[in-house]
C-alpha cells in the first residue's frame, strides 16, 4: 500500500508549501484543503504527474 503523507514547507520569507506525497487525482486537494484554509492559501496549486495517473500506475511506480 501507498504511504500517504502532507508535507508543509515554510521558508525564511514566510512562503508557504503544502505537498501532498502518494495521493492520485482529486484526493489530493481533498486532503490539503483544510491545511490550506487554515493557512488562508488557494487550494488546487501546481499539480504534479501523479493527479493525472491512476491509482495503478502510481502502485507500479512506487514499487507497490
Amino acid at each position: 500500500m501507498t504511504s500517504k503523507h502532507i508535507i508543509v514547507e515554510i521558508d525564511l520569507d514566510g512562503n508557504i508549501v503544502v505537498d501532498a506525497v502518494g495521493f492520485k487525482g482529486a484526493e489530493c486537494e481533498k486532503a490539503t484543503k483544510a491545511i490550506e484554509d487554515a493557512l488562508g492559501m488557494k487550494t488546487g496549486g501546481t499539480k504534479k504527474p501523479e493527479y493525472y495517473e491512476s491509482a495503478t500506475q502510481v502502485q507500479q511506480r512506487i514499487g507497490g
